[in-house]
């Protein structure tokens, strides 16, 4: 039992159930070093056994608890199902039997059998542990909630794809080991009862948990600065969109050109874009009603739809054959998990052939270009093609929005990210599972345009109070650091004393 460490284990929900595992090892730490005796489980139990194979009923004459019925440390008896059983002698459960998953994600987990309040068999993905007189079932179940038995389960489990462990290997688990009596105190100890013995003991777990309250403490602390960070980071573009973070502007500068004549700029340069057979011309959009305006516009602002200032939006296409077309090198192919809020991430990029390039032809990606992610978990999450990006393609999964005039693309882009236009996103997904976002619903879209000259000053802003928030993330970051550092120093003082 020299390998004894933390593990991090997906099913231990909160600081109270890590917190309640360090200090049973702490105590078996304790008793590993005072009576320097280690024991198989095996060699302490009456009874090692698989369970009951059955179906799970509505009705019936017992309850059959299963794996998924253990959560956090307890059993919602109410929802337990019901079986039928012709072996009740034999998987009838009782009062000190422990259950462990044999199984699945929470290969391992136990739980103790106390006050069963129904007649109930346990099923076959767990197995039932019974004590001789040499092993209380209270102490065994502290072990089984210390980090001394899941370093052992962990390597039991050896990585694999489907882990489990079986009763033999159970049986080869080592404890630390004392007499009854001493098993006895130790229980009663863990339960909150001073114990003069345990002095040391008592002086150890003092000096850990005051060290991971101070930790919880500054986790939710880092927790709320980063909440607070998020809603200012909304917040922001929500008043940029509103026109709340230019006022003052507004107040020194009153002889601006409207947004109106920039609307009917655009309107024109589109219409020689079609003549030109540059762009395909488009049905004509409804104008915007009053009910679809979500608040007041500044004077000079206008409201206006996506696809009357853009040129194009349009998602792009998996070439025939899949990851076949992927090739070592070529012209860079952009999927959702390429796009993000705050650019274009190339870590896991790949790459598509200048032939499959070609072929891909409305759907290359140039500077400027608005990117989003209109379909899966990550929809909504968008950023804007940089002026030194040289080639690239996308996927069915992310959509193209390029505006009429260039310079309107960094505002748009900080107006699809604001919380109203990301809830608008989410709230025009169609299909089965409404997962994606069609190019019908995304140019009927609401826009609220400042005047060009604003929109400079709203980006500038904006990018300005990122730099602070920025170094309000980094101040955080280091609280977090810290954090980590402080879990350490718990850790090796509970496991190597």
């Amino acid at each position: 039992m020299d390998n004894i460490g933390y593990i991090p284990l997906s099913f231990m929900k909160g600081d109270k159930e890590i917190h309640k595992t360090i200090t049973n090892t702490v105590i078996f730490k304790f008793v590993s070093n005072q009576y320097n005796n280690s024991r198989k489980i095996g060699d302490l139990l009456n009874k090692t056994q698989y369970g009951y194979n059955t179906s799970a009923k509505k009705s019936g004459k017992y309850k059959l608890i299963r794996i998924t019925d253990i959560r956090n440390g307890l059993v919602d008896w109410e929802n337990v199902p019901y079986c039928e059983c012709n072996n009740e002698n034999k998987y009838k459960l009782t009062s000190g039997d422990i259950l462990i998953a044999r199984t699945g994600g929470t290969t391992g987990k136990s739980y103790l059998i106390d006050n069963i309040p129904y007649n109930t068999v346990f099923a076959s993905y767990l197995i039932r542990l019974k004590t001789n007189v040499n092993l209380l079932p209270e102490y065994l179940n502290l072990f089984l909630n210390s980090y001394f038995y899941w370093s052992q389960v962990m390597e039991m489990k050896g990585g694999a794809a489907q882990p489990n462990i079986n009763a033999k290997k159970i049986r080869n688990i080592e404890i630390p080991y004392c007499p009854v009596e001493d098993q006895k105190k130790l229980v009663e100890y863990s339960k909150g009862k001073s114990i003069g013995v345990f002095f040391e003991l008592s002086e150890s777990i003092e000096k850990i948990n005051n060290k991971l309250n101070l930790k919880s403490q500054l986790q939710k602390e880092i927790t709320k600065q980063q909440t607070y960070i998020q809603k200012l980071r909304q917040q922001i573009l929500q008043e940029a969109i509103q026109g709340k973070l230019t006022e003052e502007w507004r107040r020194q500068n009153p002889d601006v050109e409207p947004a109106s004549e920039l609307l009917k700029r655009i309107k024109a340069e589109k219409e020689q874009l079609v003549k030109k057979g540059k762009i395909k011309k488009q049905k004509p959009l409804p104008p915007v009603k009053e009910e679809e305006k979500p608040f007041e516009l500044p004077e000079g602002w206008g409201w206006c739809r996506l696809g009357e200032i853009s040129e194009k939006i349009g998602a792009g296409c998996t070439p025939l054959g899949g990851k076949a077309n992927y090739v070592k090198q070529g012209i860079k192919f952009l999927r959702s998990q390429n796009i993000y809020n705050k650019g274009i991430i190339l870590d896991d990029i790949v790459y598509i052939s200048s032939e499959t390039h070609k072929k891909m032809e409305n759907t290359k990606v140039f500077p400027k270009d608005i990117l989003l992610n209109i379909t899966g978990g990550s929809i909504g999450r968008c950023a804007i093609v940089p002026d030194d990006f040289d080639e690239g393609n996308i996927n069915q999964h992310v959509t193209i929005i390029r505006m009429v005039n260039k310079k309107l693309a960094d505002y748009v882009h900080k107006l699809v990210l604001s919380p109203l236009y990301q809830k608008n996103i989410i709230d025009n997904q169609t299909g089965a599972g409404r997962e994606g976002l069609p190019k019908n619903r995304l140019e009927k879209f609401t826009i609220p345009i400042p005047p060009i000259s604003e929109q400079y000053v709203i980006n500038e802003r904006i990018e300005q109070l990122k730099i602070s928030l920025s170094q309000l993330e980094e101040q955080t970051e280091k609280n977090s650091q810290y954090a980590d550092k402080l879990m350490q120093a718990v850790l090796r003082e509970a496991f190597e004393g």
